[in-house]
């Protein structure tokens, strides 16, 4: 195991509280590591076991360290009742099912797909792929402490509330050489407070990057790398979720029902679902694809309006009746992109894992155990790496390989033409129709792939409001609906509110900088072009298009209108960063432990290392 270090740490003084500091030449605390991996879901956690594992059959002793953004536990940003195969756990934890207090209780009895129309709902076949014999109706937050207890049990360093704000590199610079901590006690304008800690740095020798969809230190990787030269850019859904406690008379445990159709027309791509868990709970919620056309759409109304919107349809209002109760809401970005949009896997010092990278299989509508399995596979080739230490930034191609050798590769290969086929000129009738023969009789063996939209980006995909019909939502009936605001009030969301933004409009020549002239662009395409299309697209009220009329922003506004952002509202979905077309908004980490506090569900205890 690599030794130890550290330096001292520097404290406020009354002269530093009124100044500016430069934080990247303070002095750091420094802790030397074998691995760490960012992102303490699925994919990092499964990780961190295989390596422990591996250390104990191999004699040679690794030290794992796991640092996660989130606040309470590792898994309190973690929203969804999902449908787990368990394929991948069967071989991380093949004896799962004698341990105690394990989350895969509720077995899928049944798996329909279902078509929608303003009023009436009907079955339709569903690919082969979707059928869920054997799988697991899961809270995903449960299955991820449950993960949590066991990383830690095999003596993996689990740092909750501490979020990676940037890699450290070699010498060179050519290699990642770990991961600096978020600075803790900065004031909004970079000033330190009484609290200030600059954030350490664990320097290791494989740095694995599982922060999901649209990771910050995931985009500083494929950028500084050019990871994606070779493959089609990500494409994203948003899922918009919610947790209902169902009245008995509704619940059916283990049913798993897919939508399609209303309240999304026929030129957009999405669908719903309704997992029956145990316990009364039902996970229900919609996914738009975010390369959607109409700037007037929201997500967000799209579930949630009166008058015939998603969970105001007959089947929904039904399921919703009596004495049910909603008790969690969230939202988040999911990669959809399939194969020929992951990217080079790896880079000097370590590699991209789980959702960092993609690998949901949309025809299943599943990816967990193929995050996990991306996890096991770099942690072999991390092991690897150890084993045979030559000084040399660490080569973790071999994992590239095994990927490509693994049955995650050949299941996404299976249906890589699924989700492009609803960018077709044949649209999304075509596509369902493509997708059947495809599915049903090809099972992938064609010889042509379907790209994602020639290169083009979701934001690109966005047409000006001046080709589009405006949307007249209804507003929401309580309780089965309600206003976004009422929503929020279910993630528990928290920042410290005097702290740097993590969300401002940025240029591309100043990198993070706040830049005034550019807000007023900002608002200038974003109002003039788009129709403020955040305003209404985000799903947590960050973003305002406020009346300006006097002027007294400044360079800031534009035609009577200027931006307000609301970061101390944000889910940390990442649609602003995907979705908005002028590309501008920059999405850091805030102080660690900031964001959504999901506590519907019970959770193990994992110890916070401080």
């Amino acid at each position: 195991m690599l030794k130890r270090a550290q330096t001292r740490t520097i404290r406020s003084s009354a002269r530093l509280r009124d100044e500016r500091i430069d934080l990247n030449h303070v002095e750091r605390v420094s802790d030397e590591v074998d691995v760490c991996i960012v992102g303490g879901g699925p994919a990092g956690l499964s990780a961190a076991i295989r390596l422990k594992q591996l250390e104990q059959e191999k004699g040679r002793e690794v030290r794992v360290v796991v640092i996660e953004r989130r606040a309470r536990l590792v898994s309190s940003h973690i929203l969804s009742g999902a449908v787990v195969e368990p394929h991948a756990l069967n071989e991380l934890i093949p004896s799962w099912r004698d341990r105690d207090g394990h989350p895969l209780t509720q077995p899928a009895t049944s798996s329909s797909m279902r078509f929608f129309t303003t009023r009436y709902s009907f079955p339709i076949p569903h690919p082969p792929q979707m059928s869920n014999r054997g799988n697991y109706i899961v809270s995903l937050s449960q299955f991820t402490s449950w993960l949590g207890g066991i990383a830690e049990e095999l003596g993996v360093e689990l740092y909750p509330g501490f979020a990676g704000s940037s890699l450290l590199y070699s010498e060179d610079g050519n290699a990642v050489a770990g991961v600096r901590l978020n600075d803790v006690g900065v004031d909004r304008k970079g000033r330190p407070k009484d609290n200030f800690e600059p954030g350490m740095e664990f320097r290791a020798k494989v740095t694995l990057l599982a922060e999901g969809a649209r990771g910050s230190l995931t985009k500083t990787a494929l950028r500084r790398f050019q990871l994606q030269k070779d493959s089609d850019p990500q494409t994203y859904g948003f899922g918009v979720k919610e947790v209902w406690r169902v009245d008995p008379g509704q619940h059916r445990p283990g049913e798993v029902v897919h939508t399609m159709g209303w309240p999304l027309d026929m030129h957009t791509y999405g669908g719903g679902w309704v997992y029956h868990m145990a316990d009364g709970l039902v996970s229900l919620g919609l996914v738009v694809g975010l390369d959607y056309a109409n700037p007037y759409l929201s997500p967000y109304l799209e579930l949630q309006a009166s008058i015939d919107r998603m969970k105001h349809h007959p089947y929904f209002a039904k399921l919703l009746s009596g004495e049910s109760s909603r008790i969690a809401y969230g939202a988040r970005t999911l990669n959809e992109g399939g194969i020929q949009s992951v990217p080079k896997l790896h880079f000097p010092g370590g590699a991209l894992i789980g959702c960092s990278a993609g690998f949901v299989n949309v025809a299943k509508i599943k990816g967990t155990h193929n995050a996990m399995k991306t996890g096991m596979l770099a942690a072999e080739a991390a092991f690897d790496v150890l084993s045979t230490d030559n000084g040399d930034p660490a080569d973790m191609s071999a994992y590239e390989k095994a990927f490509k050798e693994s049955w995650v590769h050949s299941e996404l290969h299976e249906v890589r033409n699924i989700r492009p086929s609803f960018n077709t000129p044949l649209g999304i009738f075509g596509g369902i129709v493509y997708s059947g023969i495809d599915s049903l009789l090809l099972k992938g063996r064609t010889p042509w792939t379907f790209r994602n939209s020639s290169r083009v980006t979701d934001a690109a995909h966005t047409r000006r409001a001046s080709q589009c019909t405006p949307i007249e939502y209804p507003l929401p009936q309580p309780p089965l609906s309600t206003d976004l605001m009422t929503a929020l009030t279910l993630t528990g969301t928290n920042h410290a509110e005097d702290q740097p933004a993590h969300l401002r409009v940025r240029t591309e020549e100043d990198g993070d900088a706040e830049n005034l002239e550019r807000r007023r662009e900002h608002v200038r395409v974003n109002m003039q072009e788009y129709a403020g299309l955040l305003g209404r697209a985000c799903p947590a009220g960050v973003y305002e298009y406020v009346d300006d009329s006097d002027g007294s922003s400044g360079k800031e506004g534009w035609g009577g209108k200027k931006l307000v952002i609301n970061a101390q509202n944000c889910i940390h979905c990442k649609l602003c960063d995907v979705k908005v077309p002028s590309q501008d908004i920059q999405w850091t980490v805030p102080e660690g432990g900031g964001g959504p506090k999901y506590s519907s569900f019970p959770f193990p205890h994992v110890t916070l290392l401080i």
